[in-house]
């Protein structure tokens, strides 16, 4: 099984109670105190937390998260974009979002972000499958699959699984 990041959509801190959850990504939308006393506790409890959203690096400033999300999906040149970030955020932790497209993960790839992230969907689910396969073939940077949609788990090869936190407690993992 993978292990499982959960993204918190919600202003409920009851999943820092989960010990089999070592990793939170906290959007940059959340009420700032909220987000204060969740980080807090995560790190009192050993858990990484990473700011994502348009806003992601001052959150990850503001609030010294242990990294950051990246989505690359819209950036011309995603290198580019990732060693800019990464600049100006030193010892963070990079997940960065892919197309899902071969081409695309190359080129995020290239930056070497710690962690790559395709989005799931059911609608071309084989696609994103073969995806994931050639890539764990070819690449030593480990992937995450976050899930878009409800999907069967079973077949996913992926390092980590992302969940939003209501995802969580509705699947059987």
């Amino acid at each position: 099984m993978q292990n499982i990041i959960i993204r918190i959509t919600q202003e409920n801190n009851n999943l820092l109670k989960e010990k089999n959850i070592g990793c939170f990504i906290l959007p940059d939308t959340l009420s700032l105190d909220f987000a204060a006393r969740f980080i807090a506790e995560a790190k009192q409890n050993g858990q990484l937390t990473l700011a994502e959203g348009n806003n992601a690096l001052a959150f990850h400033k503001e609030f010294n998260t242990d990294g950051l999300i990246l989505n690359t999906v819209k950036e011309s040149n995603p290198r580019k974009f990732i060693e800019n970030i990464r600049a100006q955020a030193k010892n963070a932790v990079i997940g960065a979002i892919s197309r899902n497209r071969r081409h695309e993960a190359m080129l995020v790839s290239e930056a070497e972000p710690d962690f790559i992230i395709f989005q799931i969907w059911k609608d071309g689910l084989e696609k994103n499958l073969e995806l994931i396969d050639w890539y764990n073939e070819f690449f030593l940077i480990q992937n995450a699959a976050w899930l878009q949609d409800d999907v069967e788990l079973s077949n996913l090869k992926s390092d980590f699984l992302i969940l939003d936190d209501v995802k969580f407690f509705s699947l059987d993992i």
